[in-house]
């Protein structure tokens, strides 16, 4: 049973490498990987109150995948991002591998998310506002990104009360 304890936290060096893509092969993985990142989360809303989405990565799965668990749960496979807006918003975004600290940050508006799902068949997702936002978080962690990179400024930071 993976639990908040397991997730990659803040300066972990694997946090910041790019994920390799996940080959048809590995689709029979896929199951187990997901249920991991599926408990990881749980236990984070349980212990913190937050959590809409996990990156493989998070847990040393260093593969192009990451979960939401939304109004039904998406498995989001080699994922790429298409037609981001021009527009962008604030926010103060969260992450599990430093759940006591928020982030200010710009993400797109909208943007549409192309991916295989977990029967290896391709889709394409518009979205936009918190979604959006969501897509840009998990995606950014397959290519090393940490939402700290993405600070608006130095004083872009606050811890969660």
């Amino acid at each position: 049973m993976k639990t908040t304890d397991d997730i990659l936290k803040l300066g972990d060096p694997r946090l910041y490498e790019i994920c390799e893509s996940v080959i048809k092969d590995e689709l029979p993985l896929v199951q187990n990987w997901v249920k991991e990142l599926h408990e990881a989360m749980e236990d984070i809303r349980a212990r913190f109150g937050f959590g809409r989405g996990i990156a493989a990565p998070q847990l040393g799965i260093m593969k192009r995948l990451f979960y939401l668990n939304l109004d039904k749960p998406y498995i989001i496979i080699n994922p790429e991002i298409k037609n981001a807006s021009q527009e962008l918003f604030e926010l103060w975004d969260d992450c599990m591998s430093f759940p006591n600290l928020l982030v200010k940050v710009k993400r797109h508006k909208s943007l549409t998310l192309e991916y295989l799902d977990e029967n290896w068949e391709k889709q394409s997702w518009k979205v936009e506002g918190a979604i959006s936002e969501l897509i840009q978080h998990e995606y950014d962690h397959l290519d090393g990104v940490l939402c700290t990179m993405r600070a608006i400024d130095e004083k872009s930071f606050r811890w969660r009360v």
